[in-house]
């Protein structure tokens, strides 16, 4: 009787053990190629730790996280948006950081015949640029630097009724992927994932001609796996990690 009672608390035991949440991270959308490729390399060390990643405009995410959206770990793309979180209170104290600086290019597909390379700004004015693509500065960094960046190389009200926003980065990149616009100021990060060098070609925009976009983060107060969250910071922080935010073109803290 003791043995089959104490098979039947061993059972017990086994049937309630829940598996560890997964580490939800709401992510910039200009981390799409380098997240995956980060999440990949951490997961060949901590295969028992599932992660989810959800991309977005950084604004956006912060909108929703202010009414406690169910992530653990926010990476934006504006340091901003972490530190009124933390003026809030809604993260976990001392866990904000920086990351990375992202920086912009004018990107158009092969098909657009836009020679961006040599062109650089002047391509914008060319006649047949009707329309160009950024995201949407009300909520996304990466608009924000690329109106900066059309107003302080003198060309924003020459250029002004042919921008089309996209609701985040990627979305920018992909019009003008697809040719709904022939060019786009678009994350560097993203001219340089995989696929993107066959499809066309791109021009860097100088780094002094938009504010910085220093990138930064943040673990939620309500965090359901604080330990995950911790250890993927210091991963994303340690020399491994910044070396694949490198690939991607993203620059130092």
């Amino acid at each position: 009787m003791r043995i089959i009672l104490g098979i039947a608390a061993l059972l017990s035991v086994a049937c309630t053990t829940q598996p560890a949440p997964p580490l939800r991270i709401a992510a910039a959308a200009d981390l799409r190629y380098a997240l995956d490729d980060l999440v990949k390399k951490y997961g060949q060390r901590h295969a028992g730790v599932r992660i989810e990643s959800a991309y977005g405009s950084s604004g956006m995410f912060y909108a929703q996280l202010v009414n406690r959206a169910p992530f653990d770990l926010y990476l934006s793309a504006d340091v901003q948006y972490p530190r009124k979180l933390s003026e809030q209170g809604l993260i976990l104290p001392g866990s904000e950081f920086t990351y990375a600086d992202g920086r912009i290019v004018l990107w158009a597909g092969s098909a657009s015949g836009l020679d961006v390379q040599r062109l650089g700004m002047q391509a914008l004015r060319q006649p047949g640029v009707k329309h160009i693509a950024i995201a949407n500065p009300a909520h996304a960094p990466y608009g924000r630097a690329a109106e900066a960046a059309l107003r302080s190389q003198g060309i924003y009200e020459a250029v002004k009724d042919k921008l089309v926003m996209g609701e985040n980065i990627s979305q920018t990149f992909q019009m003008a992927q697809s040719g709904a616009a022939e060019v786009g100021i678009v994350a560097l990060s993203l001219a340089l994932a995989p696929g993107a060098s066959g499809q066309g070609h791109y021009w860097e925009i100088p780094r002094d001609a938009y504010p910085r976009i220093q990138q930064g983060g943040a673990i939620l107060k309500w965090t359901k796996n604080p330990e995950a969250a911790l250890a993927f910071r210091a991963f994303l922080l340690a020399p491994e990690g910044r070396a694949i935010l490198k690939r991607y073109g993203f620059s130092g803290d």
